[in-house]
């Protein structure tokens, strides 16, 4: 249990949540809302899942539900508890590309097939253990501070925070949508110009294992533009606005166009040519673009596509164009000029 050190915000010099009092005058709130507000080091999604799963006492007794109104002057206390850290992961010497490195954050240019987590069948080997390999104090936390992901097999950039107050700022940037992030995918079938995708994504209702657009499911939406098109493909740029699981690749789907290569939502469109053949989703996370959480900068990187993927793009390109111009129907996701310049986000 946490340990009393005073009233009012917290005290983290022990890296330990205070018992926290709440001021008369906050009577009213939500108790989500009063704890975020005296715990700012932590996300509110990540304090709400804490008082869902019974980690939150007020005066004494557990309080599962974040609406609950207070009254003012109350004891709240909070039990961090160990499966917030890095526990289930050992240190792994698996090498990383580093495109940026500060005492903040990390921004990685990931490869096709490194897990980002451990999960289900992939307990070692991910990029979680190569982060803790490259730096101990990451196991400190929540996900080694990872704070978004990527598909196994989709490549390209990510950021890591390494430290509480920089994941927690990059959460809320997420969740603002403040964000930039922008992939270049290789879509099957002919796209005659670019447009958005504000769908709803949510679990399969048959196949647990896949999402799909569905009513019942969370807002999402994509934008994307034409780059050039091919005889059976279309490379895209897309922007994503919300980040949830395989949002592009459902929503690219979901308009007769999936990913050339993907093995989950490639079958089934009728609407849809073969495409070419290619042995995992044909998507790059291509850039990125965020407010530095320590130093407020807008800050932004590039990555170059993988060789596999741009060896797909020029076989394609030799079998024939059927338009070289870019769409105009959408303003880019980023400018090319250097200072002009995501699946489901982490809490």
């Amino acid at each position: 249990m946490v340990r009393e050190r005073g009233e009012g915000r917290a005290d983290y010099s022990a890296n330990v949540l205070p018992a926290l009092h709440v001021p008369d005058e906050d009577g009213g709130l939500r108790l989500d809302q009063e704890i975020s507000r005296l715990c700012p080091r932590h996300s509110r999604s990540r304090l709400q899942r804490w008082i869902r799963e019974g980690r939150v006492r007020v005066d004494g007794g557990v309080v599962r539900e974040p609406k609950h109104r207070l009254s003012g002057g109350e004891r709240i206390e909070i039990d961090e508890g160990p499966d917030e850290r890095a526990v289930t992961s050992c240190p792994e010497p698996i090498a990383l590309d580093f495109v940026h490195e500060d005492e903040a954050i990390l921004v990685i240019d990931k490869p096709a097939g490194l897990v980002v987590h451990p999960g289900s069948g992939h307990w070692s080997g991910t990029l979680q253990n190569a982060l803790l390999h490259h730096d101990p104090a990451l196991e400190k936390l929540p996900r080694a501070g990872i704070v978004h992901r990527l598909d196994k097999d989709t490549s390209g950039l990510m950021v890591v925070a390494r430290t509480l107050e920089a994941q927690t700022d990059l959460v809320r940037q997420l969740q603002a949508r403040t964000v930039r992030r922008c992939y270049y995918a290789l879509a099957r079938g002919v796209i005659e110009r670019g447009g958005t995708v504000d769908a709803p994504i949510g679990r399969h209702p048959t196949q647990r294992t896949k999402m799909a657009v569905t009513g019942k499911g969370r807002p999402a939406r994509t934008h994307y533009r034409v780059l050039e098109r091919f005889i059976d493909c279309t490379l895209v740029e897309c922007a994503l606005e919300t980040g949830r699981t395989h949002q592009i690749r459902v929503h690219l789907a979901s308009i007769g166009h999936p990913l050339a290569g993907d093995p989950v939502y490639g079958g089934g469109i009728g609407r849809a040519p073969s495409g070419p053949a290619f042995p995992r989703q044909a998507l790059h996370s291509r850039r990125l673009e965020l407010t530095h959480p320590a130093s407020g900068e807008v800050m932004s990187w590039r990555s170059e596509l993988p060789r596999d993927m741009d060896e797909l793009i020029a076989a394609v390109r030799a079998g024939g164009n059927r338009d070289e111009n870019r769409d105009g129907g959408l303003e880019p996701a980023f400018s090319d000029t250097p200072g002009e310049e995501d699946d489901d986000d982490f809490e």
